[in-house]
């Protein structure tokens, strides 16, 4: 086994699922305010008060690393780590990522995915749709003797059918009673290279695909991540163990998938 790499036991994997289960319900809380005229500001108020005040949680982003907010919300040409701001306004025909993260008992629960601000344009739903059907393709590979590039080669032909561009500079990775742990999961890669799963590895699997060119760029507040190109972004994310028969999503959203394919 690589090094750092934790198995989790049935019992660790319980804690795991509970925090999962919180950080999708803060995102099925927070999903009917996502609408045009809200700031990212107030989606970010909502998201801790519930955090904090409904479910006695840590709010797992606020302060990591220095990070100033709750959520992190990542508004059309942003690939990931969007830092909610009263000033930005979302408005018809956004897309948005709402990626939130939550520590409960000394286990971390983490998960984002998509939305629609009123309708978006073609462009901006097949992008958001594909990157949902990437992410399930990643996740459906997921069983004891699997390689993480088999993971990875499963999204990045998701991606390149539809001509979108898999951002390579972030990744999935381990978690548990550490937010950010080993493994890395890339979202490409080659089938059968790469780290061999095993029963009770716990981890995260979240896309970015770009509608242009993949490369990115960090803005001077160090950290939020935009297309150089300027071309729209989007992103979804689960957190999933390995179990002996295959894979557990251990963030299902508590109102289901609606119109996205389940997992």
């Amino acid at each position: 086994m690589e090094r750092g790499i934790t198995i989790k036991s049935a019992e660790d994997i319980e804690k795991a699922r509970r925090a999962g289960q919180l950080a999708a319900e803060v995102l099925s809380v927070v999903a009917p305010h996502v609408k045009p005229g809200v700031s990212t500001e107030v989606l970010d108020r909502i998201c801790h008060e519930h955090i904090v005040k409904v479910q006695r949680a840590v709010p797992a982003n606020l302060g990591y690393h220095g990070y100033p907010k709750t959520i992190l919300t990542s508004v059309n040409q942003v690939v990931c780590h969007g830092i909610p701001s009263p000033d930005k306004i979302l408005k018809k025909g956004d897309i948005v990522n709402i990626d939130v993260a939550v520590n409960h008992g000394g286990w971390f629960g983490d998960t984002s995915r998509m939305f629609f601000v009123g309708a978006p344009s073609v462009l901006a739903r097949r992008l958001v749709e594909t990157t949902y059907e990437a992410m399930r393709a990643g996740i459906r590979q997921v069983r004891p003797g699997a390689t993480l590039g088999d993971i990875g080669q499963a999204i990045q032909t998701v991606a390149q059918r539809e001509r979108f561009s898999v951002v390579r500079e972030y990744c999935g990775h381990g978690i548990g009673q550490v937010y950010h742990e080993k493994p890395d999961v890339l979202h490409y890669g080659q089938r059968g290279e790469g780290l061999t799963l095993e029963a009770g590895m716990v981890f995260t699997i979240e896309p970015m695909l770009n509608a242009g060119l993949r490369d990115t760029r960090t803005l001077a507040d160090g950290w939020t991540v935009v297309t150089k190109d300027r071309s729209l972004s989007a992103q979804w994310e689960h957190m999933v163990a390995v179990t002996p028969e295959g894979y557990e999503v251990l963030t299902g959203w508590p109102e289901g998938t609606g119109a996205y394919a389940p997992v």
